[in-house]
């Protein structure tokens, strides 16, 4: 790469960095299209390879997409509505079990002063959040309303999203040719060698991490619903999206479940039972839905994937946690070549002395 090459992809990213900080508030759709486009692009060229045309195959792929998008809106919002609704009134009940029988139960066990906790205040404070949650939804609706702006700009965006999906999707081959032929003979290869491994890790992530997560939160669901909890939906929800990091849904969807299972039986038999299907949930992650979506792929790292979408929403808001995972592949599969290419220079295999046993002296005697 000569010099005035890196000068124009310096000032090419300043700007694209410059635009998208300036241009947030409008990115959002186009990015979540682009998303979803990216995500059915696979199965597109796998209909394409079958003797369908482009469109023919994007037309399939986007009616699929819709409906399964308003089959899961349909048939779970409502549900998790309600479940949500349930977990708010148990919450009190929470405080109270936690003061009348686990906190003795710390006292007796660890010597806690009976006036560690000011429960009296907490659940105060949480029955009066409770009491003002009921209205948030009124309050909110309300001032959508009055903002006529505002509707036109959400109804906007919602039929935006599936217009720019579709267009992309069905010239994303093209697209992805016309950048490459648009790159510099002389650094085409290498670039177009950095946008595969881009999108092998992106991919392992995204088309593989994802769809692991929402397999373990159905798992979850399923056997949480089989025993009977009320927050069975929630609560898998809850473990499946903590799967990003490896035991951490595990962990943390024992615990709710646990807790839940336990306010509402009032058994804590039920407790084993919640073990029972977490630990199916995982099993089946390690025999069946890593091996078989992830494969031997690569991803991002877990500590990267959240370090990322924290950053990214700190920078540019929701725009930043949509370019989170892209920017985070591009940056890894930067970061390896850098990695390589300094194991081969000399600032890394620098010339050792002939004799291991006699190192050269730092200063000469003179």
């Amino acid at each position: 790469m000569t010099e005035s090459q890196r000068w124009f992809f310096l000032i090419v990213a300043l700007v694209l960095g410059g635009l998208v900080y300036l241009l947030a508030p409008i990115l959002s759709p186009f990015l979540v299209g682009a998303l979803l486009a990216y995500l059915a692009d696979p199965i597109a060229d796998r209909l394409e390879a079958a003797g369908l045309s482009r469109t023919h195959s994007v037309v399939i792929v986007f009616i699929a997409m819709t409906t399964a998008l308003v089959l899961l809106i349909l048939l779970l919002l409502p549900k998790l509505g309600y479940q949500i609704q349930v977990l708010i009134e148990s919450v009190p009940r929470v405080v109270e079990l936690f003061e009348t029988v686990i906190m003795p139960w710390l006292q007796v066990t660890l010597g806690l002063a009976p006036d560690a906790f000011d429960f009296a205040h907490i659940k105060q404070l949480l029955i009066g959040d409770w009491q003002k949650t009921g209205d948030i939804m009124g309050r909110l609706l309300g001032g959508i309303t009055r903002s006529s702006m505002a509707v036109v700009a959400w109804i906007a965006n919602l039929v935006l999203i599936p217009v720019v999906t579709f267009y992309l999707l069905r010239d994303w081959d093209v697209m992805m040719d016309q950048v490459k032929h648009l790159l510099p003979r002389n650094i085409e290869p290498r670039i177009s060698l950095w946008a595969r491994e881009c999108d092998e890790v992106l991919g392992a992530f995204m088309k593989g991490q994802l769809l692991v997560m929402m397999a373990l939160g159905a798992v979850y669901a399923i056997g949480l619903w089989i025993l009977g909890l009320d927050l069975a939906l929630l609560v898998g929800m809850i473990a499946g999206l903590a799967s990003i990091v490896p035991y951490m849904g595990f962990f943390v969807g024992i615990v709710v479940a646990g807790v839940a299972a336990f306010m509402q039986f009032q058994d804590p038999v039920v407790l084993a039972y919640v073990g029972v299907v977490f630990m199916i949930g995982q099993a089946l992650e390690g025999m069946l839905f890593t091996p078989l979506l992830v494969g031997d792929r690569i991803g991002l790292h877990p500590v990267a994937v959240i370090f990322a979408i924290m950053a990214g929403g700190q920078l540019f808001g929701f725009v930043g946690v949509l370019l989170a995972l892209p920017v985070a592949a591009v940056i890894m599969v930067l970061l390896r070549h850098l990695h390589d290419g300094y194991k081969t220079s000399k600032l890394y295999a620098s010339e050792q002395p002939e004799d291991p046993e006699q190192p050269e002296p730092l200063m000469n005697d003179n």
